[in-house]
């Protein structure tokens, strides 16, 4: 990640370099011209480097020495334009306090708008009273409550599946099922832009991995063809990729898999409640619900709340019920989620005009967006990537968003490739009219400012 040395954490200054750079690069200048003028100026004035590419310095401190060598937050931090762990201060419909003002978020995932919901937040509180806090044990022992139950039963019938299994997260729910299927003799074929949990449940597992070019259907053949004789083998992809916002080309992937004889697990972490008829993903979308093996989602998106839940024929989530151990070993999902859970997707079943504001909202920022000169992906899908490149210049314009009262993602190296760095944006059923101009003003004011889209 490449971040800068040396200077007092200031919004003044932020301030006072917007002003230099607009010096810098004149307004009559070309775009692209503009841009490279801006770039330079940024790094010469804050002497950048790559950190995650700078060797450690040799140290006898033990395994604990690279924690007081690692100093590329503080650089960050120094400079005032470090973009992570901001504290949320309170919370209304799409805006968020934070430093004591409220701003517009465009960071999260709270799709249908249902994590404040007043139905959602009685269930959570009711449930609060009658169970406590938490479980206290695992789902394996002591910790299974009836809402668990009921909460799986409702999720089988919502997707048409026979048997549903909660977990704690949705990391665990991708890391515990793989690492648990994947057997020493099988091969997983997992796209190169899948979650993080699907390649830590792979790399904990002592099966084979391959990792096919993100959604290239000729790639994945090559690859399952150089094992077509091996008998475990598993096709993993997310349904929707996080932060590029594509939709998987599941009818490719499962026609594969018909051909070569694999299974299929689908992520929907970002499909559920946002695509297929009454949001129930990628997989419905494409009418594959019976083609899909593995179903896996989360609650931390659409639904509101935390958690995780596999989907599949009732012996594979029995055999993973007693098999994963990051399910075992892990404290079940506190009362008040559970029932949480529960009252979202109640207001999912009954109100899919939810889903068609989400995708109105999307629609119309996406046209935005493009007539101002970004490059937005063509699909329904409310997350909306801005590739800008330059690490430097991304980090700054994300500042420089904050400033204007919008509060944005930012995805630098290695989250994303070398000089691929991007401004990750995300649209809710919750944002009003107004609030999409505002941001659309934002990015037009600073994108043309900083030569990132055409004067």
């Amino acid at each position: 990640m490449l971040y800068f040395k040396s200077y007092k954490r200031s919004l003044t200054l932020v301030k006072n370099l917007q002003k230099q750079i607009e010096n810098e690069a004149q307004n009559d200048s070309p775009p692209h011209q503009k841009r490279e003028k801006i770039i330079s100026f940024l790094k010469n004035k804050f002497d950048f480097q790559q950190s995650h590419l700078r060797p450690a310095a040799p140290s006898n401190n033990g395994i604990l020495s690279k924690c007081q060598e690692y100093d590329a937050p503080d650089q960050a931090r120094e400079l005032g334009i470090y973009p992570y762990f901001r504290k949320i201060e309170g919370a209304r419909g799409a805006h968020v306090a934070i430093d004591g003002r409220w701003v517009i978020t465009v960071s999260t995932n709270d799709y249908l708008g249902l994590t404040r919901d007043p139905r959602v937040i009685a269930s959570a509180q009711e449930a609060l009273e009658k169970f406590g806090a938490g479980c206290t044990g695992s789902r394996f022992l002591n910790g299974t409550l009836s809402l668990h139950k009921e909460l799986e039963d409702e999720l089988s019938s919502f997707l048409g599946r026979e048997d549903t299994i909660v977990m704690s997260t949705g990391f665990q729910a991708n890391q515990g099922t793989i690492a648990c299927l994947l057997g020493r003799k099988d091969v997983a074929f997992s796209d190169r832009e899948n979650h993080a949990s699907i390649y830590e449940g792979c790399a904990v597992a002592p099966g084979k991995t391959i990792r096919y070019r993100h959604n290239d259907m000729d790639h994945l053949e090559y690859c399952l063809k150089k094992f077509k004789d091996v008998p475990g083998k598993l096709i993993i992809t997310d349904s929707v990729f996080s932060m590029s916002g594509d939709i998987a080309n599941l009818p490719g992937i499962v026609k594969l898999a018909h051909d070569y004889s694999a299974c299929v697990l689908v992520d929907e972490a970002h499909g559920l409640g946002v695509i297929g008829e009454g949001g129930r993903g990628v997989t419905d979308h494409y009418d594959l619900t019976r083609e899909i093996d593995i179903y896996v989602g989360t609650f931390s998106k659409s639904l509101g709340s935390i958690g995780g839940f596999v989907s599949a024929g009732s012996k594979v989530i029995d055999y993973i019920r007693h098999k994963a151990s990051a399910f075992i070993f892990t404290a079940a999902l506190p009362p008040a989620s559970v029932a949480g859970v529960s009252a979202a997707l109640d207001v999912l079943m009954s109100e899919p005009e939810r889903i068609e504001r989400l995708h109105e909202n999307t629609a119309y920022v996406k046209k935005g967006l493009f007539e101002l000169g970004f490059q937005v992906n063509n699909n329904s899908v409310p997350i909306v990537p801005l590739k800008i490149g330059d690490e430097t210049l991304t980090l700054f314009l994300n500042q420089l968003l904050f400033e204007e009262g919008i509060f944005a993602g930012v995805a630098v190296s290695p989250v994303v490739p070398p000089f691929n760095a991007m401004i990750r944006t995300s649209y809710t059923a919750s944002h009003t009219p107004e609030d999409l101009d505002c941001i659309l003003a934002a990015f037009s004011k600073l994108g043309r400012q900083l030569g990132v889209i055409p004067a």
